[in-house]
């Protein structure tokens, strides 16, 4: 029996191409869809999933106040780890101190590689159960060891045993390899841990002034923790809450720092904070890809509904014929259920076919590793169930409503069924098609929006001139202390234009300083300033725009005392004569010389951050060169690295171009951007197919009514406005239901962003326009090809 029904089945979906291939190509774009999307939502679920400690595993945060409002960082002052080890020893089993990742130069004789890594302390190799493939976990009690990943091994030693050999970092120590551990799986915070050197290595050879005055003041590090494993992260992180209170100066503590457990597995999906508490992350994606899948599927399986229901009248004898000879109304649904999944068996397979296709381009939009689970049982378990219910969901309108009709009044064409196959069934096709419109688009809508704010920041202006500007790092004791000679040597060249050193890129705030005080001050006033060491020709290399004042010159010896301010920095300062006023920092004060326009240094969707810039050569960490326009780009970094190479030959020539690592700053926002896009775009496609597959029974239902009109002097453009009509109707619906519904959503989104565009009425024009367009053109070509049929051979048709 069952075979008997798949059978007729099959044979229905050959005698209707055009219905089969709409249906299964339909299916199988909205399976592809779903599957791709649930692919990156278990990728971004499993995120740092791949450590054993993964439930036990936090990064220890703080909270600090300013003027009533609570910000949170990573960066804890460098006792942190000891002083919980002491006092909250019992509710850990591991608590390491780390520096920031940082990009290292490694060589060994003559290789030399640059790689990203971190200087932590020996305990985090156990903590990440680090899958050792060389040596042992244990590689980083020595002072002078290191440890490498299996791809920076290979890049230095090839296919040689690495342990033991000694490298150099920064031409500056010599490191005995300890370990060779697998690389960390892509989809993990410690994707890019290339390397780890031991954190008293770091610690030794770092001599910032506050280190044994008020070691508790500057938060320049990061804390990584196991809590034991009968505790709890909840009552662990209350107990540490004052850890920092405790030990801080009066004029710290008026900041009221709290410190807090941030688990692992919140690190991604959790990200954002506000106020202190948690507002949202890559969780907030996560729902609304999901949603989008669910409907674009949804979108799939109203094309199957429509188009079933559609062609309800010429199976309507097909139910009589088979009811008055004894049919169950059972059996009949069970063949039209088996028409339905015949159809998604066709579409699953095509749907993987798809997938495997594009999972490439979808890997790299959406800055993912994902490769396709063959080998995973609960995939394909829950792909196929998945599907399963698709077709049950997708084929349960027909074969219900096909099933029901009542055999003699169908034979015999009575009145009731002919409403009943007409007005009525008409109904919910057209809800259907005004849903499936009115989810494509919101998405276009939401597409726009997106991309409409990803550009409203790129135009902002950023304080500075990002074009031909390089930033090398001074990452080998050759290069930093040669500054004066580098720079003359590359001004010969004619290829650079200028050229200034700086504690950190102008793409990132690096230090964040409390303790200023100025004239006029509110005793109540709280603030951190960013705080960036620059030497002379700084501004003339970034091009500082300044409002007020003038920049650091070598023709005044005062400069060293003297700071340049920008415009946020004044404005929250409440100077109204900025230019010659005192500040100090700690203690030291220093004479405002200038203010510069706001540098867009963090995200371009933030305010601005107050920023004081001092004249101070002893904190260069980066070079700043500024090409010569009328250069080549090619040209220049050629003469440029010869430089480099004649003062240090041991090292990489390791450059970035500012405008580059400018525009990473919308990384996000442009994958999340491209994604809504390309699933707009599948959902449209879906949603035509759809309308097609109508507009071709619609004129196959009118044919003899076409022709009548036709003989009767009736127009092309009147049977094409005839035939077009009732769909533009529906499109124009779908866009008055869509357009508030997408208002609500984006202008939720956008609200989230301090420097934001706004949702403008042409949006929702361009998308109605588009989407009417789209109709016009899907259903033209079959309302053209009716109107231009042979009127002799339409009504002499049966």
């Amino acid at each position: 029996m069952i075979s008997n029904y798949f059978k007729i089945a099959r044979r229905n979906l050959v005698k209707n191409k055009v219905y089969s291939f709409i249906n299964i190509a339909g299916l199988a774009t909205g399976l592809a869809v779903a599957m791709l999307i649930g692919l990156w939502i278990f990728d971004e679920l499993s995120f740092n999933k791949s450590f054993e400690n993964y439930n036990h595993l936090a990064i220890i945060k703080q909270n600090q106040t300013f003027n009533n409002e609570v910000g949170t960082q990573n960066s804890v002052p460098y006792l942190m780890g000891e002083e919980i080890r002491n006092k909250y020893g019992s509710d850990f089993k591991y608590v390491v101190m780390s520096s920031g990742s940082s990009t290292e130069i490694l060589a060994f004789g003559d290789k030399k590689i640059s790689k990203q890594g971190s200087y932590i302390e020996p305990g985090i190799t156990e903590m990440l159960s680090l899958k050792m493939i060389k040596g042992t976990r244990a590689g980083l009690k020595e002072i002078n060891s290191i440890m490498l990943s299996e791809e920076t091994s290979k890049a230095l030693f090839g296919d040689n045993d690495p342990i033991d050999k000694v490298i150099k970092i920064n031409n500056k120590q010599n490191l005995k390899v300890t370990g060779v551990y697998e690389d960390i799986p892509y989809n993990s915070d410690f994707k890019d841990l290339s390397f780890i050197a031991p954190w008293e290595l770091y610690i030794n050879n770092e001599n910032w002034s506050e280190k044994k005055t008020n070691p508790w003041r500057a938060n320049m590090f990061i804390t990584f923790a196991q809590i034991a494993d009968h505790t709890d992260m909840d009552k662990v992180s209350a107990k540490i809450k004052d850890v920092k209170l405790n030990k801080v100066r009066p004029e710290d503590a008026a900041f009221k720092p709290e410190i807090f457990l941030h688990p692992l597995s919140k690190w991604h999906l959790y990200s954002e904070f506000k106020n202190g508490k948690v507002s949202g992350g890559s969780i907030e994606f996560v729902w609304l890809f999901g949603i989008i899948g669910i409907f674009v599927l949804l979108l799939a399986c109203i094309n199957f509904m429509n188009l079933s229901t559609a062609r309800s009248e010429k199976r309507a004898k097909e139910v009589g014929i088979r009811k008055a000879i004894g049919s169950l109304r059972s059996q009949l649904v069970t063949q039209f259920f088996s028409e339905s999944l015949l159809v998604v068996a066709f579409a699953f397979i095509f749907s993987v076919v798809l997938v495997l296709s594009v999972l490439p381009f979808f890997n790299e939009v959406a800055d993912k590793k994902m490769i396709f689970p063959w080998k995973e049982p609960l995939f394909w378990i829950s792909s196929i169930g998945f599907s399963i219910i698709t077709g049950l969901i997708a084929g349960s309108y027909p074969a219900l409503y096909l099933s029901s009709f009542q055999p003699i009044k169908v034979l015999k064409g009575s009145g009731f069924a002919r409403i009943k196959l007409g007005s009525f069934a008409a109904v919910p096709r057209k809800v259907l098609v005004v849903v499936q419109f009115t989810i494509s688009i919101i998405l276009i809508i939401g597409t726009i929006t997106v991309f409409r704010q990803i550009e409203f920041a790129r135009d902002r202006p950023v304080g500075y001139d990002r074009n031909n500007l390089l930033m090398v790092a001074m990452n080998t004791p050759e290069i930093r202390g040669h500054y004066e000679a580098i720079r003359s040597e590359l001004l010969k060249t004619g290829v650079v234009k200028e050229m200034s050193q700086s504690s950190n890129p102008t793409t990132y705030i690096a230090a964040i300083n409390n303790g200023y005080e100025w004239e006029g001050k509110d005793p109540a006033t709280q603030g951190n300033f960013a705080t960036m060491a620059v030497s002379h020709d700084f501004g003339k290399t970034v091009g500082w725009q300044f409002t007020e004042g003038r920049d650091f010159s070598r023709s005044f010896s005062t400069d060293s005392s003297g700071v340049v301010i920008n415009e946020t920095a004044a404005k929250f300062m409440g100077l109204k004569n900025p230019v010659g006023s005192i500040i100090k920092a700690d203690g030291k004060p220093y004479q405002v010389i200038g203010v510069i326009k706001d540098m867009i240094m963090e995200s371009p969707y933030k305010a601005s951050f107050r920023t004081c810039f001092f004249l101070e050569y002893g904190w260069a960490n980066v070079f700043n060169i500024k090409i010569n326009p009328e250069s080549g780009s090619t040209e220049a970094l050629r003469e440029i690295e010869e430089v480099f190479k004649k003062f240090n030959p041991a090292a990489p020539f390791d450059y970035k171009f500012t405008d580059e690592q400018y525009a990473k700053k919308f990384g996000e926002e442009v994958r999340i951007g491209k994604l809504t896009s390309f699933f707009a775009i599948l959902a449209i496609f879906i949603s035509c197919l759809g309308l097609f597959g109508m507009a071709t029974f619609i004129a196959e239902q009118r044919t003899k009514e076409i022709g009548i009109r036709k003989v009767l002097g009736a127009s092309l453009a009147s049977l094409w406005s005839m035939l077009s009509r009732e769909f533009i109707l529906l499109v124009v619906l779908s866009c008055i239901i869509a357009a508030p519904i997408a208002w609500y959503f984006m202008e939720s989104w956008l609200n989230k962003y301090d420097y934001r565009t706004e949702m403008s009425w042409w949006i929702f024009a361009v998308s109605g326009v588009g989407a009417l367009i789209i109709t016009l053109l899907t259903v033209s070509f079959q309302a053209i090809k009716a109107a231009l049929m042979n009127p002799v051979k339409s009504l002499k048709s049966e």
